[in-house]
This record gives C-alpha cells, structure tokens and sequence, in this order.
C-alpha cells in the first residue's frame, strides 16, 4: 500500500516544546493558525476575551476603562469614546512589546501593522498600543527614540547632543522640537512624499516631552497613511499605567495597596519574585527597579527599597520616598514615579483581563508575572481564591516581529500608494501564511533565550 503524502508544512517540533514549556497559550495561537493568512493569525489574537467574572477582576476593569476614558477624552468626540470602549469589552486587547519610537523603525511599524490588521479583520474603529518610555533617547550608537532611521543613513529627530541622547529618558526628556534642517536635507529623495512631509507640518511644535512629540507624530503619520480610517491606533504609555496604579492605591483594602503595602503580604510577593527569578526561566524576568521607576533630572531612575523608603542606591542625594499609600499614589501623580514592568502588567494586562500581545521575552515574563501572582494570592480569601481561578487562563499572546520585514520602512512604503498604504497592505499579508511570514519561526530557534530553554528541556527529556 503506497502511503500518502501531504504536503502541508507543519511548525518545528522542538520550537513548539520550548514555547510550551512556559507558555502554551502561545503554541496553541500558532498551531491553529499555521498555515493560515497571517491576517487571520492577527484575527484570531483579537478575538474577543471572557469578562472579568471574580470582584477583583471587575474592579480592575474598570479602572482601566476610567484611564482609557481619559486618555481617549484627549482625541475624541464622547460619543466615539464610548463605542472604542464598547469595543474594548468585548475584545480587550492591547499591542504591547513597542518602544516608544517612530514608525520609520522597521520593528515598531511591522508590530503595529500586525495590530492593525487584527483590528481591521475583527471590524474594530480603534485599537490600543502600549508604548515603553523608559528607554533613554539613545540605546546604543546611534539607535534609540532620538534617531530616524531613513534606510541609509540616521538623522537626528530632534537635534540633541549625543551626551544628553544618552543621558534622557524618553517620557521626561523635553521640550523638544523637529531637527528641520536635518531632515529637509533628506527631502529631495523621491520616496520621500510618504512620510517627511507630515513631519515637516510639525517642524514649529514644541512639544512638552519626547513621548508626547513621537505619539504626535506617530498619530499624524498614521493618518497620512490610511485616509480610509478603518482603524485608528490609540497609542498609551507608562503615564497611563501611572495612573492606573495610582487609582488602585486609592484605598488600604486594593489588592495593590495589600500586596505591596502589609509586611507578610509583601514577603509573600517578594519571595515569588525570587522564586521566579532563580528557577529555570529566570532569565526572562526584568528585575532592573524595586516595583517602580523615580524620574529625577529628565532621566529614569533605578529605586531599591530601604528601610520603608524607595531610594536611588549610591546616591545618599538622590529621590527618597516613603514606601507608604499617601506616598506612593502622590508621587505617581505628580509624574514622580512610574511603575516597573511587573506592576505595569499586573495593572493594565493581568488583573483587568486583557490580552496583551508582545515579543519573545514579553511572552515568557507576562506569563510568570501570572504565576507570581497567584503565588503571592492568599487562597483562605474568597475574592483571592476567586482571581485564582480566573487566572488559570492566560491572555498572552505573541506578535512583536510575527510580521518581520528585513527592507527598511522607508523602502516598504516606496512601492505603495500614498494614503492607502497599510490597506495595500492588508491585501499583501491576506495572501502571505504564518508559516512564511516568520520563516519557520525563524526567530524564535535563534532567540537565545528560547533555545536555552529548549535545550534544557531536550537534557531534562
């Protein structure tokens, strides 16, 4: 008997174990949409996400629709705010895993458009992407929020010395301004009719921030390159989850304000942190700040907490402030404090219900943020046992260079239609699979936390 042969591709074993190692979820998203459109995969990570059933869950919900409202009352009509919001309930999902840079970074705009393209095929008007500020203007040479990349060469987005691109945190650095003679010297490029004037329209803006210049810009460059509208990125950042944390320390009896404010809580919390940082997936934890950030001198600062007090280590000068409620939500405010990524996440992702899509290493670290957690949850509690069970399932999806283009934004955009730009788009990647759009999850076998894992699990085997 001749045996048959098909010929569908199917996703590398030993990629999927290492995934599944720490988060099946995200296995699940890729094997049911394998050889499927990447459009439909983008689909499938908006779909819409159970309400939050225990109190916890609702009380966090709607907090963060009260920060969402705020942040949407900037840029909205209230009658479109409410139907971004309808929306959000029933598909609450936010891109994360972006950088707070501009979109003519390759990475930054594949991400996004593979949140607008789930967006789009689930018919939604908005979407939500959360931005990281915390990054200096420069990371390292000549790359970072205070860079253009424009394919050949770099420019200067806003004309600040290398010292202070180094020494500036993109959420506080400011008041800034557009670079205008370095960038009109790259405007006789042909190609350059898709993105250098809206730029350009914003060369006399002086904007309060960094991040407040590059959403600006982002928001207008986004609008230049879909006039059909079909659906508007909502850009959010550190400030949002802020304020987020800052409404959940409202009261002594938050879930927040117990975790981090009773000692034996606090123990508890602390020793699954470590827990998590010293076991087999370490490595994908950031642990760079004690529970938030201090923002002194336009630059973010790393606190450890001592002796009840937040402070900045070796600098006996530095920001100090107490470890206590009034404190805490004071100074996160006043623009004092932001979160780390731990509290960022437990806010905005893990307590509310909502499925955050990012890259590699966020995949790994959100799903242990969930198990430190619940490990640091007190199951006598009815209100904690009930998040306990809410939280067996996991939103956490991956989507940061699923679409990982290797030509620069600015040759991608070359080629299409101004104003129609991202719906060109979507007609190219309703034709392109998962499976060849990540190259065989090319990225993930090279990932080098990835593949230690995996290798440990091939020793433990």
């Amino acid at each position: 008997m001749t045996a048959v042969f098909d010929p569908t591709p199917l996703p590398p074993v030993e990629v999927l174990a290492a995934l599944s190692l720490l988060c099946p979820e995200v296995v699940r998203d890729i094997e049911q949409n394998w050889n499927a459109p990447v459009s439909d995969y983008a689909r499938h990570l908006w779909r819409p996400v159970a309400r939050p059933a225990s109190g916890l869950t609702v009380a966090a919900r709607s907090i963060m629709r009260e920060v969402l409202h705020q942040r949407l009352g900037v840029i909205m009509q209230p009658e479109e705010i409410g139907k971004v919001l309808d929306e959000f309930e029933h598909r609450p999902v936010i891109q994360s895993g972006l950088h707070c840079l501009l979109l003519m970074d390759r990475v930054t705009f594949d991400a996004l458009l593979l949140a607008w393209l789930g967006a789009v095929e689930n018919g939604l008007s908005a979407f939500f992407a959360f931005l990281g500020t915390t990054m200096t203007m420069e990371t390292i040479g000549r790359e970072g929020p205070g860079w253009l990349d424009v394919g050949e060469d770099k420019v200067n987005l806003f004309g600040m010395g290398r010292h202070k691109l180094c020494r500036k945190s993109t959420c506080v650095a400011g008041p800034v301004s557009l670079n205008k003679r370095a960038l009109e010297a790259v405007g006789d490029e042909t190609d350059a009719s898709r993105w250098l004037g809206t730029l350009l329209a914003s060369q006399d803006k002086v904007f309060g921030t960094a991040a407040d210049a590059l959403t600006s810009l982002n928001e207008d460059l986004v609008a230049d390159w879909d006039h059909s509208g079909m659906a508007l990125p909502i850009f959010i950042d550190d400030r949002l989850a802020a304020s987020a944390v800052a409404r959940h320390l409202e009261y002594d009896g938050s879930l927040l304000s117990r975790l981090l404010l009773e000692p034996a809580r606090r123990q508890r919390l602390e020793h699954a942190l470590e827990e998590a940082a010293s076991g087999p997936f370490g490595r994908f934890l950031p642990n760079a700040t004690d529970y938030f950030w201090g923002i002194r001198e336009e630059r973010v600062r790393k606190f450890v907490l001592d002796n009840g007090h937040l402070i900045e280590p070796d600098r006996p000068h530095g920001l100090s402030i107490p470890f206590e409620r009034p404190h805490l939500r004071q100074a996160l405010l006043d623009g004092v404090l932001l979160p780390n990524l731990f509290l960022t996440f437990l806010v905005l992702a893990i307590l509310p219900r909502v499925r955050v899509v990012g890259g590699l290493r966020q995949i790994g670290y959100v799903a242990l943020f969930h198990q430190i957690l619940l490990a640091a949850l007190d199951q006598n509690a009815p209100e904690e046992r009930d998040l306990a069970a809410e939280l067996q399932v996991r939103e956490n999806a991956w989507g940061t260079r699923v679409i990982d283009e290797k030509i620069s934004v600015r040759e991608q955009l070359a080629g299409l239609p101004e104003g129609a730009v991202f719906p060109n788009l979507l007609r190219q990647y309703r034709l392109r699979t998962f499976a060849e759009t990540t190259d065989n999850l090319k990225l993930v076998r090279e990932n080098a936390r990835w593949r230690k894992i995996g290798q440990a699990g091939i020793k433990a085997s």
